[in-house]
């Protein structure tokens, strides 16, 4: 039997053989256009505006730094101020044995759950095995946490660790200022200390590392209420949260927030915007455009005056059925380049 194929044959051999090659340039070519997709970098700069996001905002998504940083990608945020956990739990930080359970707001009429004498002592001692791994760990995990962003085009701007409060040691805060210079961070954040003894610790351990610390307020800001502390330190800050301003109310108006942004504009290493009713109002958290923070005077007057430092999405309303935080992180991004270049 002969083991030529008929002419036919061969014709439509040498068809399927062409099909084939063109089909793998084309996938080829999608390939290549996906790796170009994948590749292109967030950017959330507008108009000279840095508009970035706390990564607390995706805090009811899992937490590895490698899921962090796929959040911010897919926010088309390309600044953070960074929460401490992901980078603490990529560098080795010990892990809780005995978790302390999450307490939400006390149903009325019951008082708030108490830790038993077994979990105090529990707790006392893995906060000491977790301060003295601070002490002592290798800046390299956070140093690579850092290449991990920048190759993502990606700023950590701020850090924000469990660290810096008045029951952690000095070893402790010096850790965290190492930990955020490593990162890149040109400040780490904690709430402003009602004691002024430790606004001094913070801001003389701030100078000697040479890292800002950015003190955060909620509603019990005011247009003094960091003036000790910023006396105290040319490296204490602020980080001035517009929305929880606003939720204040009383004396804290629109018009006393955007002064107060001028007149401190030096000393602001990083601000939160999101959308707060006025305590008139009811003072919740609201959909972007649904509340009375004034978002765009905020962002222009950012915009005319070419502050430097970021405005920092702090994801707080309610997540919409159907959506969830990197959606509605997505579209704050988009509400404020919305403003800032129309």
């Amino acid at each position: 039997m002969s083991t030529h194929l008929p002419k036919n044959s061969s014709r439509r051999q040498f068809l399927l053989s062409g099909s084939l090659a063109t089909m793998g340039l084309f996938l080829a070519g999608k390939a290549n256009a996906s790796s170009l997709l994948l590749a292109a970098k967030p950017d959330s700069k507008f108009a000279g505006v840095q508009i970035g996001a706390i990564t607390y905002s995706y805090r009811s998504l899992p937490g590895s730094i490698e899921q962090v940083l796929q959040y911010c990608i897919d926010s088309n945020i390309s600044a953070i101020e960074l929460m401490g956990d992901a980078a603490e739990d990529f560098a080795g930080k010990p892990k809780n044995p005995n978790p302390r359970p999450m307490m939400g707001p006390p149903t009325p009429g019951q008082a708030r759950p108490q830790m038993t004498d077994e979990q105090r002592a529990k707790m006392a001692a893995y906060q000491k095995e977790v301060a003295e791994w601070r002490a002592s760990v290798s800046m390299d995990k956070f140093k690579e946490v850092k290449k991990m962003f920048d190759k993502a085009g990606i700023d950590i701007y701020a850090f924000k660790p469990n660290a810096l409060g008045p029951n952690n040691t000095d070893a402790e805060v010096e850790y965290a200022l190492k930990a955020a210079k490593a990162l890149g961070a040109k400040s780490v954040t904690i709430e402003l200390p009602t004691d002024p003894a430790q606004s001094q610790r913070l801001g003389d351990l701030g100078a000697k590392h040479k890292m800002y610390i950015g003190y955060h307020l909620h509603t019990t800001a005011t247009d003094t209420a960091w003036d000790v502390a910023l006396g105290q330190s040319p490296y204490n800050s602020m980080n001035l949260d517009c929305g929880h301003y606003i939720a204040a109310g009383g004396n804290n108006t629109t018009a006393s927030l955007l002064k107060l942004i001028e007149s401190k504009a030096d000393r602001i290493t990083s601000m939160h915007i999101k959308d707060r009713k006025n305590k008139d109002n009811g003072g919740q958290n609201q959909v972007w455009g649904q509340g009375n923070t004034p978002l765009k005077e905020i962002l222009t007057l950012m915009k005319e005056k070419k502050y430097k430092f970021p405005a920092t999405i702090e994801l707080e309303y309610d997540i919409p059925a159907g959506s969830d935080p990197v959606s509605e992180v997505k579209k704050c991004v988009a509400y404020a380049k919305n403003i800032l270049v129309g």
